[in-house]
């Protein structure tokens, strides 16, 4: 009798544990906002505070939506926040005023579809290219995606000749800024966008080429995979989010420069580890993504609110990113 009794009470406790094991990610983001309300007494989750955040993550959120996919199949990418700034810097071109003296297209007035085309465009060919570089041209990851952030960076700087892109007429702006009543129109974006990823990882022959290549690339590639096309089309996916988050930054700020975006990697890369999609590949989801990038939002927007310095932030991230690859090895070194 006492060894039944026993055997029942071990056998909640070891559900308990699995449940925070494959929860982490969002016992996390609950604990911390838990842990904000307590600290700010409720008044960090007003409605206006609600927004703010909403607004101030959902660009971030289609970065970590592109890495987060690329890292599913093992791959990295580091060339994001360059490549959001030079998106967001040829949209805004063709998106300032005619009558702006100092426009790149000075006299030139733009029907609204072309800035967010050429944004589209300029993130898909960035995708495309480190594509190409790690499926075809065989270079890490790593390795290939530096390289790109410095053509990225020298591009921008380039085309916009290192200065400010800014009068961007309204009806752009209106695109980032504008709000379905209490909702922003930017949160709605991002619910549409992890709603395609979603779909495209979890009800797609592509989605489970993606999470075949992660988990052992050569065994994917013995199954009839065709690894590099597919490494392509994760890249290529991954550069229209990065086009899409260019294109919203440029519009919600009303401009962009050389230092729009700077980071985003950083934040990107943070937010899909700590919503547990592994660095080894082959392990992670779409909801995960959306509560890593939410509970950096937390941590972000809790410090700033408490009036912590700004350096203090990325020491944070940096730990964050420590911490969730260490916990991420031993978990998948027990199994």
């Amino acid at each position: 009798m006492a060894a039944s009794s026993t055997v029942t009470a071990q056998a909640p406790a070891r559900g308990l544990r699995a449940f925070l094991s494959k929860n982490t990610n969002i016992v996390t983001f609950v604990v911390l906002a838990l842990a904000l309300g307590a600290l700010t007494g409720g008044r960090a989750f007003g409605l206006d505070s609600i927004q703010n955040l909403l607004i101030a993550e959902s660009v971030r959120a289609f970065a970590a939506l592109g890495v987060g996919m690329i890292i599913i199949t093992r791959g990295i990418d580091l060339s994001i926040g360059y490549v959001v700034c030079l998106v967001a810097s040829v949209s805004a071109s063709f998106a300032q005023t005619p009558d702006y003296a100092a426009a790149l297209y000075a006299g030139k007035d733009f029907v609204i579809l072309v800035p967010i085309a050429a944004g589209l465009m300029t993130g898909a060919l960035c995708g495309l290219v480190n594509g190409l570089l790690v499926a075809y041209g065989k270079l890490p990851a790593f390795i290939a995606t530096l390289g790109t952030l410095s053509i990225a960076r020298g591009l921008q700087l380039i085309y916009t000749k290192a200065a400010v892109v800014g009068s961007l007429k309204q009806p752009f702006k209106n695109i980032s800024q504008g709000s379905l009543g209490p909702v922003p129109y930017l949160a709605i974006y991002v619910a549409f966008a992890a709603f395609v990823v979603w779909v495209l990882l979890r009800h797609t022959r592509r989605g489970t080429n993606f999470y075949a290549i992660g988990g052992n690339p050569v065994a994917a590639r013995v199954s009839g995979i065709n690894v590099e096309r597919e490494l392509v089309m994760v890249y290529l996916y991954a550069g229209v989010l990065y086009g899409i988050a260019g294109v919203l930054q440029a519009g919600r700020l009303g401009l962009a420069n050389a230092l729009t975006a700077n980071g985003m990697e950083l934040d990107a890369i943070a937010a899909v580890t700590v919503g547990g999609v592994s660095q080894t590949g082959g392990v992670g989801t779409m909801g995960g993504m959306i509560v890593g990038v939410l509970t950096l939002g937390i941590i972000n927007y809790g410090m700033t609110y408490l009036g912590v310095d700004s350096y203090y932030q990325l020491l944070m991230k940096g730990v964050i990113i420590i911490v969730a690859v260490f916990m991420d090895m031993n978990k998948n070194a027990r199994r």
